[in-house]
């Protein structure tokens, strides 16, 4: 008998039997994520042609922090990301200028309409996502980069006033997300890696954020953390109260099955950006089963460890589609 979309989540959190293995992609709308509407109308329409059984909803890269000044075009990045063109912090003493944002003004206030149209459009079934940026990578937004990291060991009073501002707005912003129609949120790490930051200094620094804000969206169904880039501490988040974990499981350890035994959620991945961008529907096929049968086909969705490029051909995204279904 076939499941809903939130049937079969459900099923694959819990670990129990599911009609098939759950599947998602999610990429950026350029120029569309600029505007709610817009961007409300180019997720749906990926919605409808696919039929995926989460919905990721993905904002301008810069959505959290444009308030405080930072701005951001898109200059053809395949990956559909936009470029930051100016960063409002220069000097340590800056930082402290951060007062915390109203949710439901600005660019905030634009993203939670944009939920609130997404669910029109997509209906009650599907589960979305809300993308919301760990704050020392919204800091990362703030300040030229890799700065953020330099004030960090220099200039730790400074930022640490900045990110208490920083996660006082995002509390507030899950909270209001959730109100608005989103079932959880994305969130997304980018500092626990070790080309980055050492494990005490992102234990030290954001662990504590990060359950503040995790702690907000508590209340939602589906909460999904990423573990963005390379050489990731896999182990200082698989502890997190969420119910999902993605990766780049495909490019960094550990590998999908060995993640599923070390988190006790659901993981998200199977393949990676590449694997979709430049290999054909018969090795997307054939990955896809690999990570149904690594895992047992449960406690899994399948998806990439990250965003998919906007260059991806249409027939692979076909193929991982359908390779469910089989």
């Amino acid at each position: 008998m076939s499941m809903t979309h939130r049937e079969r989540m459900a099923a694959a959190i819990a670990g129990t039997d599911a009609d098939r293995a759950p599947v998602a992609l999610w990429r950026h709308f350029p120029v569309d994520d600029a505007d709610a509407e817009q961007l409300a109308l180019s997720v749906a329409a990926f919605q409808y042609q696919y039929d995926w059984d989460l919905i990721k909803l993905t904002p301008l890269s810069n959505y959290s922090v444009a308030d405080w000044g930072s701005n951001a075009v898109y200059r053809g990045h395949p990956e559909g990301t936009s470029e930051r063109i100016t960063s409002p912090i220069s000097s340590p003493a800056d930082w402290e200028s951060l007062q915390p944002l109203d949710p439901h003004t600005g660019a905030l206030g634009r993203q939670l309409k944009c939920i609130r149209r997404l669910r029109e459009l997509v209906g009650p079934d599907i589960p979305i996502l809300e993308t919301v940026f760990n704050p020392l990578s919204q800091a990362r937004h703030l300040i030229s980069a890799g700065m953020e990291v330099v004030h960090l060991r220099q200039h730790p009073q400074q930022l640490t006033a900045a990110l208490e501002a920083i996660t006082a707005t995002t509390v507030a912003f899950v909270q209001a997300a959730l109100e608005a129609g989103a079932d959880g949120i994305f969130y997304a790490i980018q500092h626990a890696r070790a080309t980055v930051l050492s494990p005490d200094e992102y234990r030290e620094t954001c662990r504590a954020l990060d359950l503040r804000i995790l702690e907000a969206a508590s209340p939602g169904s589906l909460n999904l953390l990423h573990l963005h880039g390379q050489n990731t501490y896999f182990e200082l988040c698989a502890d997190y109260p969420v119910h999902a974990l993605n990766w780049h499981d495909r490019e960094t350890g550990p590998s999908l099955a060995e993640g599923a035994q070390r988190f006790a959620g659901l993981v998200v991945g199977g393949l990676s950006q590449a694997d979709l961008v430049e290999g054909n529907s018969t090795q997307i096929h054939e990955l896809a089963q690999q990570a149904i049968a690594a895992t047992g086909g449960r406690r899994v969705c399948l998806s990439t460890g990250c965003v998919l490029p906007t260059v991806a051909p249409w027939g692979n995204i076909r193929a991982l589609r359908a390779a469910v279904e089989t």
